[in-house]
């Protein structure tokens, strides 16, 4: 199981979100690329970058950054917000992106995203952001008629690297982990599972480690790192052991 560190950026500076509410931001940092660097020395071997700005505008505001932190760390970068068409796709895996994570244009059209994933197999992570049973896009200002079973269900035959499952009550609110609608997606997931949302210290990366066997990926964690509920040291042992 993976330990994912997010880095979120908002005016070229590492955010967290409450709850995705861009009315809620707590600025933890002026220099994103200091901690891509710090995250990469700890021991992640992956980190989870986030463009606010483009996930809210729907084009990416912060691609010259990412690519530059993608091609300064020597560790995977997946990177989201924005991503809407093939051309930005292209860019960011052709500088250093490992993978490029989709979530409203996943959603509008599973036509594009499966030519997207036949053209760049393995290369695309579809987030599924979850708010009550249904599926929010445009950086969760709008929320759709999607159950996100169903469209778990429908990403069967892409391929996709991993699906990430953002559990959007439980983001950013250091309250720990849910795992009813966890466990649900993880039965009828095709394609291995990221959860974010929740995770708050050590005992709730405990709680995961079981599910590595049942299609757990990875967890994707910021605010509690951050804020130093989580020690990311340990967590990665944690994590690393058989």
């Amino acid at each position: 199981m993976l330990i994912i560190p997010a880095i979120d950026l908002r005016n070229n500076k590492v955010v967290r979100l409450f709850q995705g509410d861009y009315n809620k931001t707590k600025v933890y940092g002026e220099d994103p690329l200091s901690y891509a660097l710090f995250f990469e020395k700890i021991g992640a071997s992956r980190i989870h970058i986030i463009d606010l700005d483009g996930a809210k505008e729907g084009y990416p505001v912060h691609k010259d950054l990412i690519v530059k932190i993608a091609q300064t760390v020597k560790i995977l970068v997946q990177v989201g917000g924005g991503i809407r068409d093939e051309k930005i796709i292209e860019f960011y895996l052709n500088s250093g992106v490992s993978q490029v994570i989709l979530g409203t244009k996943a959603l509008e059209s599973f036509e594009w995203l499966n030519k997207i994933t036949e053209v760049y197999p393995r290369k695309i992570i579809v987030s599924v952001d979850v708010k009550g049973d249904k599926v929010a896009v445009s950086g969760w200002l709008k929320i759709s008629k999607i159950n996100y079973l169903d469209f778990l269900k429908s990403l069967k035959d892409l391929k996709l690297f991993a699906i990430i499952l953002t559990l959007i009550e439980r983001d950013g609110t250091q309250q720990g982990i849910e795992i009813e609608r966890f466990r649900k997606a993880l039965e009828v997931s095709p394609h291995p599972l990221i959860l974010a949302g929740g995770v708050t210290n050590i005992e709730d990366i405990i709680k995961l480690k079981p599910f590595e066997n049942k299609g757990l990926f990875g967890v994707i964690t910021g605010r509690a790192i951050y804020e130093g509920t989580l020690d990311l040291e340990t967590a990665l042992k944690i994590a690393n052991e058989p």
